[in-house]
């Protein structure tokens, strides 16, 4: 069983043109907002395709969106605003996770039969209103900070025999271990790219030249393009040089942790960069990913052997930054915490599932396996299993962080609750009769 802090906020179905065609009509008016059926079918749809749709789910989706409505009502009234720059973001990393999922994005416009850009003035609005809405809900929730004691409060309130029991949760960590780049090979690459970086310099069009020889697989075939750059999407170094050219501009080469680059800035907008970049990295030779697997090997065996504790070695020899200084431990995204449910780790990967469910103990060192990080080259790793904590009834030692999550979540649907209570009554609220019948969750103030 898991606790999750979810959000209330309903959001727009946002590839709606992949649905079938809905005969439409408005079910509902809150304010000046029409509630569609279409926007109502979608949503399940979407739930179905996920295979979370439940009984009842039809009038459950059907008052999330009276809410994010109600949302976006008092979100005109209290003149909140989102940024052209704020929405091209959202836009456009939304449009490149689906981009991903297809593939490129010539299969995304074979798919939808439209371009990109018509396809981002289509949902521009819709995506506008998601954001007011979610603003607004930020409002009406707050920033919640509960203290232990507050926690502990809330969870004496609970009828914990009723509970299912929690599911088994492990604590891991990794030490990675990345093949070394040589010299000769960064050396090479380097002239290559500057190579390519003069050609541009000297008037070539680097569109052409991205699409030629730039090794990012998700700019090439644009050659090299990348629009409505945001502060926080790349990583800070290629940031760094982004945000310091003038339009036009060439930069010098630089490195990531992908490789060399160097960028020409095309416009500026605030905040917001449109820019190509050629990427290209050094290659690893055979040889010497054979020796950092050797590498890995003795460190295993120097912590096998009680020489150094995993701690102690993932601190000095990880070549993972975001792990080796809190002693190997990884974290997982999905709670922020560093338990991990099976379920967990086979969204990850499957084979971790097997080796933790069956071949490891606590306390146990994988022997080395091939990792591919972040930077999608390839590595390799040891795994620590460092607890695991048996199938048991919630209980305030073991289980703080999903209590602090479900105290946190009770907090926040309780202002929830009030808010639409009051809000309801000064907002004009009619429904069909189509859905009159619905037991609403919330006491909504309606127009009969």
């Amino acid at each position: 069983m898991k606790f999750k802090l979810v959000t209330l906020f309903v959001a727009i179905a946002f590839i709606t043109n992949a649905q079938p065609q809905i005969l439409d009509k408005v079910i509902a008016v809150i304010g000046k907002n029409p509630l569609l059926l279409s926007e109502v079918e979608t949503n399940l749809l979407q739930q179905k395709e996920k295979g979370d749709l439940s009984e009842g789910a039809r009038c459950k989706v059907f008052e999330d969106l009276l809410f994010q409505k109600l949302l976006l009502a008092q979100a005109d009234r209290d003149s909140i605003t989102v940024a052209d720059a704020e929405l091209d973001g959202e836009l456009n990393k939304r449009i490149n996770y689906y981009v991903n999922m297809l593939g490129s994005e010539e299969k995304f416009e074979a798919f939808y039969g439209k371009r990109i850009s018509v396809f981002k003035d289509e949902l521009r609005d819709d995506v506008k209103n998601q954001i007011m809405a979610q603003k607004m809900q930020q409002k009406v929730t707050g920033d919640v900070k509960l203290t232990p004691s507050e926690v502990r409060t809330f969870f004496s309130t609970l009828n914990v025999d009723s509970f299912p029991l929690i599911n088994s949760e492990l604590e891991i960590g990794h030490i990675v271990k990345k093949p070394p780049i040589s010299d000769d090979a960064k050396k090479e690459v380097r002239s290559q790219l500057e190579t390519y970086r003069q050609r541009v310099l000297n008037g070539e069009s680097m569109s052409v030249i991205a699409a030629l020889y730039s090794e990012d697989p998700g700019s090439a075939k644009n050659g090299g393009r990348y629009e409505t750059v945001m502060r926080g999407v790349m990583v800070p170094e290629f940031e760094a040089v982004a945000f310091r050219l003038k339009p036009g501009e060439v930069s010098e080469i630089f490195q990531t942790a992908f490789g060399l680059h160097f960028i020409q800035l095309i416009s500026r907008k605030g905040e917001s960069l449109d820019l190509r970049h050629i990427l290209m990295s050094p290659k690893v030779s055979q040889a010497d990913i054979f020796k950092a697997k050797m590498q890995l090997d003795s460190i295993r065996i120097l912590i096998t052997e009680g020489k150094m504790t995993f701690q102690e070695a993932a601190a000095k020899f990880s070549d993972d930054p975001d792990t080796k200084q809190n002693g190997g431990t990884l974290v997982n995204p999905s709670t922020a915490s560093t338990k991990w449910e099976l379920e967990d780790l086979g969204q990850m990967d499957q084979n971790l599932v097997f080796m933790f469910e069956n071949q490891m103990k606590v306390g146990d060192v994988s022997p080395v396996i091939q990792y591919i990080g972040s930077d999608s080259k390839q590595s390799w790793r040891i795994l620590y299993l460092k607890s695991r904590t048996e199938p048991h009834k919630i209980n305030f030692k073991d289980d703080y962080t999903k209590l602090l999550s479900m105290a946190t979540y009770d907090r926040q649907k309780k202002s929830i609750t009030s808010w639409i209570t009051k809000k309801s009554k000064t907002t004009y609220i009619k429904i069909s009769d189509e859905f009159n019948s619905c037991k609403l969750e919330y006491s909504w103030t309606i127009v009969p």
